[in-house]
């Protein structure tokens, strides 16, 4: 992976958690605020999801994009939000956790 593509794909991935902490914070999109805040965050992540896309496999971005984004979201809710995460949850995100190293440390996929 180069260094361009691994700066995008952050971005793209701390883009896509502000635009869904946004999104519950819009309450259906009825706060003008967090709705602008979302659409746009959204945006920025889509737009910097196209840049790894020129030098790795679509299927790899988007795991490490989705499986990251679901694990800081979980994180998020947890922590500003108060949602409770029982056993399984927790399990099912360490599976998520482990997936996404699996493929960085091992795939062929991804250019090391």
């Amino acid at each position: 992976m180069n260094k361009e593509a691994l700066i995008f794909l952050g971005i793209a991935i701390i883009s896509e958690v502000i635009a869904t902490t946004a999104l519950k914070a819009s309450e259906s999109f009825t706060r003008l605020l967090p709705a602008a805040v979302s659409v746009a965050g959204y945006c920025v992540a889509f737009w910097c999801l196209t840049i790894p896309m020129r030098t790795m496999p679509t299927g790899v971005i988007y795991a490490i994009w989705s499986g990251a984004g679901i694990v800081l979201i979980a994180a998020v809710a947890w922590l500003l939000q108060g949602q409770k995460l029982d056993i399984a949850a927790i399990a099912g995100i360490g599976l998520i956790i482990a997936g996404v190293l699996i493929i960085n440390l091992f795939s062929k996929s991804v250019a090391h």
